[in-house]
């Protein structure tokens, strides 16, 4: 699959770069990456709507920024260069490494996940990712049946089988992040973790212990009242993939359908909160 890589640097950074990744959400994008004036965004070249992009800055940033915008066109076998050249190691506390392959594995932490870092989302770069990993190294995962809505790389499927978890069902509408959260799954040697294409029509299963979400905020609204019906009583929801100030809207629509909120982690403009089924037994 070919590529568009759009490269925005703004004045002042934040929050600008953070609102950017929102507005940018609502498009096909796939990745993202943090610059030091910016960010890079990819979207699958079939996908791109160059005029529709351009109005999207138009409309929502305001004469308090300046920007400016550039796109690369990239070619398929290109692609795995290119995210080697950016994928640096990524480390959540002192608890967790995220490597790729080709990175110096003496900077390992105490448990190290090794991704192949492809076309998917959830490299561990993104703060949101961090986030997620971060409460799923606080929880207690032995033993549970865990839902990863919108795997990507596969990154927390791996951690949570890692950390314990009987089964793992990993979920995306993508088919090439599937493929990529198999191949990462074989790279860690995990065996309990199901890689599915498709949305919530595609999960019949019930009952998880735990549900993972890390999408975005328009897609987990939408997604809610299906994660509180395949959630046992008691279980455990994660959702990320969207700033701070969404979080109310979040945690309001969670508590229409029978969902507790519990916790909420913040880095930067980002936030993931977590929550309780309170259905009975």
């Amino acid at each position: 699959m070919d590529y568009y890589e759009i490269t925005l640097n703004c004045s002042p950074r934040e929050p600008w770069a953070d609102i950017a990744v929102a507005l940018l959400a609502e498009f096909p994008f796939d990745s993202f990456v943090d610059t030091e004036t910016g960010i890079l965004a990819y979207i699958p070249a079939n996908e791109y709507v160059e005029s529709a992009i351009t109005a999207l800055f138009v409309e929502n940033f305001t004469s308090e920024v300046e920007y400016t915008l550039s796109e690369r066109f990239i070619e398929q076998e290109n692609w795995n260069a290119k995210w080697e050249s950016d994928f640096e190691p990524v480390h959540v506390g002192d608890e967790l490494s995220i490597l790729a392959p080709f990175h110096d594995q003496s900077l390992a932490k105490k448990r190290v996940i090794e991704i192949m870092p492809k076309m998917s989302f959830g490299t561990g770069h993104h703060q949101t990712t961090r986030l997620m990993c971060s409460f799923l190294l606080e929880e207690g995962v032995h033993g549970k049946k865990v839902l990863d809505m919108g795997t990507g790389t596969g990154i927390l499927a791996i951690l949570a089988e890692q950390l314990g978890a009987d089964s793992i069902l990993a979920v995306d509408i993508e088919d090439w992040s599937v493929e990529n959260t198999i191949e990462n799954a074989e790279r860690n040697a995990c065996t309990k973790i199901e890689g599915r294409c498709g949305d919530m029509d595609c999960i019949s299963e019930n009952e998880f212990d735990i549900i993972l979400a890390n999408i975005n905020r328009n897609i987990l609204l939408r997604h809610l009242p299906s994660y509180s019906d395949k959630l046992k009583p008691n279980g455990i929801l994660f959702l990320s993939g969207f700033f701070n100030s969404d979080a109310e809207d979040l945690k309001q629509a969670a508590g229409e359908v029978g969902l507790t909120f519990i916790s909420q982690k913040s880095e930067e403009n980002w936030c993931a909160l977590k929550f309780e089924s309170s259905k009975k037994d």
